[in-house]
C-alpha cells in the first residue's frame, strides 16, 4: 500500500561520552540550538535534538552502565555516526500497513540501507 512520505523529519547520530559533548560542535561552532534532553531508560538511551532548519538532528548517548545497550552496541559495531533517518509521513497507519496503533514505525537496514524510521507527528495523528 502506498503512502505520502512528507520530508526527512530527523537524523539520529550515534554519539560516545555524553550529550553534553555531543551537542558542542551543533551549539558553540555551527550557532544552533540544542532543545531539552530526554532519557528513554528501557532503551538505555539518553537524547537530545538540534533543530536546522526543517530538519532536526537527534544526538543519541547510550547511559547503560557497561555501555551494552543499543546505542552502545551500534557505537561498539559501527562507530559514532549515523544510526537512522526518519521520514515524516502523511499517514502512518498506511505505513504500517495495518501495524497497529503506533505513531512510529522501523524498517530494517537490510532493507533500507540504514535503519529508517517512519513517523507522523502526534498533532496530524488521527484514528
Amino acid at each position: 500500500m502506498a503512502f505520502k512520505t512528507i520530508c526527512v523529519d530527523h537524523v539520529g547520530i550515534a554519539c560516545a561520552g555524553t550529550l553534553e559533548e555531543a551537542a558542542k560542535i551543533y551549539t558553540e561552532v555551527l550557532g544552533l540550538k540544542a532543545t531539552g534532553t530526554e532519557e528513554v531508560k528501557e532503551q538505555g538511551v539518553a537524547t537530545v535534538f538540534v533543530p536546522c532548519g526543517e530538519t532536526l538532528i537527534e544526538l543519541l548517548v547510550d547511559i547503560t552502565e557497561n555501555n551494552d545497550g543499543p546505542i552502545g552496541k551500534y557505537i561498539a559495531k559501527n562507530g559514532p555516526g549515523i544510526q537512522h533517518m526518519a521520514l515524516r509521513v502523511a499517514a502512518i497507519k498506511a505505513a504500517l500497513n495495518g501495524a497497529g496503533q503506533m505513531k512510529i514505525a522501523f524498517i530494517h537496514p537490510k532493507s533500507a540501507g540504514l535503519l529508517l524510521e517512519l513517523c507522523q507527528p502526534a498533532a496530524t495523528y488521527k484514528d
